[in-house]
């Protein structure tokens, strides 16, 4: 069988200094091995970067927001910065070409030190961006470098990051079938395809006006248990702890998913869902690949409860519960028994009383 590479092992061989392209023959690669492929072939062409691997690999120094302009600047133009921001083009080109994003909608970051990150400029459509638009903030929002002003809705994806240390990207947008959830506000049901139960943990934030810190605030209070959150009334914002592919992908899954739950809606069956046996060896999965998910831990009867799309799975209550009492029992019956007894001597009196009455003529 053929060797899979995947992108972890393609920046290994390039920050070793190898040639990937020497390592893959007849391997078979994932896409986003492929994609580091095309960025270290870029990189090598636009500089005739021998080791070419400084062009994906980050800086061996961590800069943050208190480090000196010349560096931070550095930082900026370097070919580590330059692939991102060619990722950052590609997956906005795949947002637009998906119509998960209209107009200038849409804005993706990615941290590159401490407190730093690249994001995408405001008014630009997402499949016309080019790298020299994009954008470097701090924390708080302040733009450092770049020719174009950072996007309007920065204050949300830089707070997902300092409440979750393991976002290293961010992605938002308006998938029309996802927004439809949101819209509604309901969470998608649970148990129906393996895919979305493993890679997304979906959680509803409240509407609040784009771009301001309430609504940073509410979506970052989110995300410790959810890695792909619904606005209401607004859109998706998805974070990935590898890296800006990854985080898309969870928005192209939830997308897929929301849609055939809505097609599944359609048919006038009930869906077929998982036991939750089986939907516990996906949670297994989920949890060895370090993703987030509020269900682990649950109750079988809670791991597939469906109740806010329809009235669903209910937890029993324990045997413990709804064990017999003798003496609970006995008492019942005693006042039931007094209950009956008055009913029937109400009745006997009113019998007596009606057979006394004279007859109508």
């Amino acid at each position: 069988m053929n060797k899979v590479f995947t992108a972890k092992e393609i920046e290994d061989i390039i920050a070793k200094g190898g040639d990937p392209n020497a390592a893959i023959k007849d391997a078979v690669l994932t896409p986003s091995a492929r994609d580091a492929l095309r960025d270290f072939a870029n990189a090598r062409n636009r500089g005739g970067l021998s080791g070419a691997v400084t062009a994906t690999s980050a800086p061996t120094k961590q800069l943050n927001s208190k480090s000196s302009k010349a560096e931070l600047e550095a930082l900026f133009n370097s070919p580590y910065c330059q692939a991102l921001k060619e990722q950052l083009c590609d997956i906005g080109r795949r947002l637009w070409g998906r119509a998960y994003v209209d107009g200038n909608g849409g804005n993706i970051a990615i941290r590159v030190g401490e407190d730093i990150a690249l994001c995408t400029p405001t008014l630009v459509s997402k499949g016309f961006m080019k790298p020299e638009d994009m954008c470097l903030v701090d924390f708080e929002g302040n733009q450092l470098a770049g020719t174009k002003k950072r996007t309007s809705e920065i204050l949300m994806h830089l707070q997902i990051m300092k409440r979750q240390p393991k976002a290293v990207a961010t992605c938002h947008c308006h998938p029309p079938y996802s927004t439809g959830f949101a819209v509604a506000g309901l969470v998608p049901p649970t148990c129906m395809i393996p895919e979305y139960e493993v890679f997304a943990s979906v959680a509803i934030a409240p509407y609040r006006t784009p771009g301001t810190p309430d609504m940073g605030k509410l979506v970052a209070d989110l995300v410790d248990k959810h890695n792909t959150i619904l606005m209401a009334n607004h859109g998706v914002v998805s974070w990935s702890h590898n890296n800006v592919e990854d985080a898309y992908f969870k928005m192209e899954i939830l997308e897929a998913y929301c849609r055939t739950v809505l097609v599944t809606a359609q048919l006038g069956v009930p869906a077929k869902t998982m036991t939750p046996d089986q939907l516990k060896d996906l949670l297994k999965i989920k949890q060895s690949l370090g993703i987030p998910d509020p269900r682990h831990g649950l109750k079988e009867c809670e791991l597939c409860d469906n109740d806010e799309w329809h009235p669903g799975v209910t937890c029993t209550a324990t045997q413990e519960a709804v064990s017999f009492d003798a003496e609970a029992e006995k008492v019942v019956q005693a006042v039931t028994d007094q209950i009956l007894d008055r009913k029937s001597t109400r009745l006997n009196s009113s019998h007596e009383w009606i057979s006394r009455m004279p007859s109508s003529a």
